[in-house]
C-alpha cells in the first residue's frame, strides 16, 4: 500500500503486492521492506529476531475509522423488534435505539465501561486492527460524555491499540430536553457553550461529529456544533445521508470535514462534488446489512468520481455490532461492488488519512510505524472472499506482537 497516501479512482486498485516479501523494524517502525532475498542481505538484519509468517499474506494492520466503542450493553432486544418488522425510526420514536443505550451508560460505572471496552479492544487486535477511531455520544450530559472521553484516553495509554477519539455529544438529543420548548436550542447552547470548550481545553478529543438526519440535528444545528468545535481546534466529522438526503454532506465539505458517513442516500451532485473533495466518503455497510436494509452506499460511483474512499465497521449496540473488518470488507465486495483490493486500501490508507495519520500508518513502507496484520490465507483476495471468518493470525502494533492465534 506504499506510495503518496491516499488512494482515488484507479489508485484504490492498486495494492503492490511483494510476493516472498520481509519487513524489517527497529523501534517501532518499519526500516526496510521488499523481497525477502534483499531484506534478509542487509547488515542490520544478521542480528535481528525473526518472525517466519509462513507464506501467510502481510496487510497494513486494519484502520477503523468509526467506532462507537464505549457503552454499556448490547441492544439485542430491538434487534428482535427489527426482525419483525420495526423501523429504526419507529424504535427510536418509542424510546429506543440511541436513547435506549443513553439510559444503560449513564446507570453504568466508570469501571464496568472501562472492562467491557478493554474486552472490545482485545477482539479488535483478534481481527486484525490496530488503529480505531472511538465517538462518545451515549452520554449526552456533561458528565457522561466527559467520561466517555476520558476513558477513550485512559485505554490508549493502557493498552497497545491506538484510539482516536472524537466528541459525538451531537447525537441526538437527549430525553430531558425533549417536549420542551426550545429544548433542542437549549442542548446546542449545552454542546457549544460548556461540552466543546471543556473537551478542547482537555485534549479529550481530536474531531467533533453530529448526527445530522431527521429525528436528530438539521444542517443548521449541525454547522452551529461543527463550528464551535472548530473555534476550538476540534476538526469536523459528519454523520451525513443515512436514513434521507438531507444536505449534510454538502455541509460537511463546506466545514472541511474529514470525513462524512453513511453516504447512503448521496445524490449525483454530492457524488461529484465528494470526487473533487479531500473530505473522504467513510462506508459502514455493516450497518445496513445488520438493519436489513435494501439501500447502500453508492461506491462504484464514488470511486469513479474520484472520491476519496474509506470503509469502517460502525461499531455499535444498535445497528452494526460487529468488530470484524474483514466482514466489512466482504460486504464491501458483494454488496457494494468493490474489488478486495480497493477495500483493503479503503480500510488502512484511506482510513488512516481520513484520521490524520496516513504519514505514520496505514500502509507498510519505510518510516512507517510497524502495524502490521497477518492473515492465514495464501491470496489477499481471500480475506473477503471467507465472509464472517476471522482468518487474521497475528497482529502487530508499533512493533511488538499483540496477538498471535495459539
Amino acid at each position: 500500500m506504499r506510495g503518496r497516501g491516499l488512494r482515488r479512482g484507479a489508485a484504490l486498485s492498486n495494492v503492490g503486492v511483494i510476493r516472498d516479501g520481509a519487513i524489517l523494524v527497529r523501534d517501532e517502525l518499519i526500516v526496510a521492506v521488499g523481497p525477502s532475498s534483499k531484506i534478509e542481505k542487509l547488515t542490520e538484519s544478521k542480528n535481528a529476531e525473526k518472525v517466519d509468517v509462513g507464506g501467510r499474506v502481510v496487510l497494513p494492520g486494519f484502520v477503523d475509522a468509526h467506532t462507537h466503542l464505549i457503552h454499556a450493553a448490547s441492544r439485542a432486544e430491538e434487534y428482535e423488534l427489527k426482525i419483525r418488522g420495526a423501523s429504526y425510526e419507529e424504535i427510536a420514536r418509542k424510546g429506543g435505539g440511541i436513547l435506549n443505550s443513553v439510559r444503560k451508560l449513564r446507570a453504568a460505572t466508570a469501571e464496568e465501561l472501562k472492562n467491557r471496552a478493554r474486552g472490545f479492544l482485545g477482539q479488535f487486535a483478534e481481527n486484525g486492527t490496530t488503529t480505531l477511531e472511538a465517538k462518545s455520544g451515549y452520554g449526552l450530559d456533561v458528565p457522561s460524555e466527559l467520561r466517555i472521553l476520558s476513558l477513550h484516553k485512559e485505554l490508549d495509554a493502557e493498552q497497545p491499540l491506538e484510539i482516536v477519539s472524537t466528541f459525538l455529544g451531537a447525537h441526538v438529543v437527549p430525553e430531558e430536553f425533549r417536549g420542551k420548548s426550545g429544548g433542542t436550542r437549549q442542548y446546542l447552547q449545552l454542546l457549544t457553550e460548556e461540552l466543546i470548550p471543556e473537551v478542547a481545553e482537555n485534549g479529550l478529543a481530536e474531531f467533533c461529529d453530529v448526527f445530522c438526519e431527521r429525528g436528530a440535528f438539521s444542517v443548521a444545528d449541525s454547522r452551529q456544533v461543527l463550528a464551535a468545535g472548530r473555534a476550538r481546534g476540534l476538526v469536523a466529522r459528519v454523520h451525513a445521508e443515512q436514513l434521507s438526503h438531507t444536505g449534510a454532506t454538502r455541509m460537511g465539505m463546506e466545514m472541511n470535514a474529514a470525513s462524512c458517513d453513511h453516504l447512503e442516500y448521496l445524490q449525483a451532485a454530492d457524488i461529484r462534488a465528494l470526487g473533487k473533495s479531500r473530505t473522504v466518503a467513510t462506508l459502514l455497510p455493516g450497518c445496513d446489512f445488520h438493519l436489513g436494509l435494501d439501500r447502500y452506499a453508492p461506491a462504484r460511483e464514488l470511486i469513479d468520481a474520484g472520491a476519496i474512499v474509506a470503509l469502517a465497521t460502525d461499531f455499535n449496540p444498535g445497528t452494526s455490532p460487529t468488530l470484524n473488518m474483514a466482514m466489512i470488507l466482504s460486504l464491501a465486495c458483494s454488496l457494494l461492488r468493490m474489488t478486495p483490493a480497493e477495500a483493503i486500501a479503503a480500510a488502512t490508507i484511506n482510513a488512516a488519512y481520513s484520521l490524520g495519520r496516513e504519514k505514520r500508518i496505514g500502509s507498510i513502507e519505510v518510516g512507517k510505524q510497524a502495524d502490521l496484520a497477518v492473515f492465514e490465507v495464501a491470496d489477499y483476495r481471500e480475506i473477503p472472499y471467507y465472509f464472517g471468518v476471522n482468518t487474521c493470525w497475528m497482529t502487530m502494533k508499533r512493533g511488538e506482537i499483540v496477538y498471535l492465534r495459539d
